[in-house]
């Protein structure tokens, strides 16, 4: 901790960390809404001390390390501040894209992820990035997903298999692609790609508590391809992929039309949909409000979780987002990491 600060408890030692985002978007006014809230108890946050400032943080404190989170004193926000952010990011307007935000947010992802492979952090929540920052700033990734999975690859390793997640109160939904083209995106498609994501699901559901966790595959196609009349993935690839599911225990049905499913898996009939391509999963949850999604990124050697909306430039320093998401994102967290029962609490002391 910076010189000046009082002792307060012995320190955390593993704090969920919470990635600032673009600077330029709405991620650091609803870190600084939801620690208001008092729901950001046990967290340390990641970032730029002036971009937390004008988001309205009126009370600071900067850690040397994520671990000293519960040396801070009550009222004030912790904060870990990386080394390599850019300078002068609070300058720079909110709402436009600049690729030294984009840098800078993937250098609190970074920072972040070496921190939780140490060992010395619960997991991480990240707050919205912007992929033409990221673009802007050389970051060769077009998002979290594929950004923090390599960050989790050891050197010489093979990349560990990892699928995206969006859930909420009443809907899960795993993709087995994600940041594709639509045409690249079906190109991608095997039995493989859609036996290994209903494996991944049947993992973290169980995990979450569904045991043993009934899955549902959509198809891909107009009412899953009706027999082949409208495409033959299912018939191919999709069918194949579920028997295999089952002949090894799980509980997986379809390909289902993926109009369909949705409603029945709302309607408490699954506790998880696997759906081909990332509009067809990504839709329903979505329209069923933003303000409690969650996005999740399954098969890290870590938790990660998300709020479930991007960097919302048009009404960012307007102070009219809602932290409704970020917060459900870190209480998604602190169950994941087997810390259900934090209750939120005005600030961690």
């Amino acid at each position: 901790m910076k010189p000046g600060m009082k002792p307060g408890l012995k320190p955390i030692a593993q704090p969920l960390l919470v990635t600032m985002g673009d600077a330029a978007g709405i991620g650091p006014e609803i870190i600084v809404r939801a620690f208001e809230q008092g729901a950001l108890a046990g967290c340390v946050v990641v970032g730029d001390l002036a971009v937390l400032r004008r988001a309205g943080a009126a009370m600071t404190a900067v850690l040397d390390a994520p671990a000293d989170g519960a040396m801070v004193p009550p009222g004030c926000l912790p904060l870990w501040v990386p080394d390599g952010l850019p300078a002068g990011l609070a300058a720079l307007p909110q709402g436009r894209i600049d690729g030294r935000n984009g840098r800078a947010a993937a250098r609190c992802v970074e920072a972040a992820v070496r921190q939780v492979m140490a060992g010395t952090a619960s997991g991480i929540v990240t707050a919205p990035i912007h992929k033409e920052a990221l673009a802007a700033a050389g970051v060769p990734y077009p998002g979290h997903t594929e950004m923090l999975q390599a960050l989790a690859t050891a050197p010489g390793a093979a990349p560990p298999p990892v699928r995206m997640m969006l859930a909420n109160a009443e809907l899960r939904v795993v993709l087995v692609t994600i940041h594709l083209a639509l045409r690249r995106a079906i190109e991608a498609l095997d039995f493989d790609a859609v036996l290994q994501t209903v494996q991944i699901a049947h993992r973290f559901a169980g995990r979450a508590g569904a045991a043993p966790p009934r899955i549902a595959v959509a198809g891909l196609n107009p009412h899953a391809g009706e027999g082949g009349l409208f495409g033959d993935e299912e018939l191919r690839f999709i069918a194949p992929a579920v028997q295999a599911a089952r002949a090894a225990g799980l509980d997986v049905q379809g390909p289902f039309a993926p109009d369909t499913v949705f409603m029945r898996a709302r309607r408490g009939e699954f506790d998880v949909v696997v759906a081909m391509v990332h509009d067809h999963g990504v839709i329903p949850v979505k329209y069923l409000g933003v303000e409690q999604g969650v996005n999740v990124t399954l098969g890290l050697p870590f938790v990660r979780t998300s709020p479930d909306h991007g960097t919302a430039f048009d009404i960012a320093g307007r102070a009219l987002a809602d932290p409704a998401s970020l917060i459900a994102a870190v209480q998604m967290a602190w169950q994941l990491c087997g810390a259900a029962t934090l209750e939120p609490r005005t600030p961690p002391c």
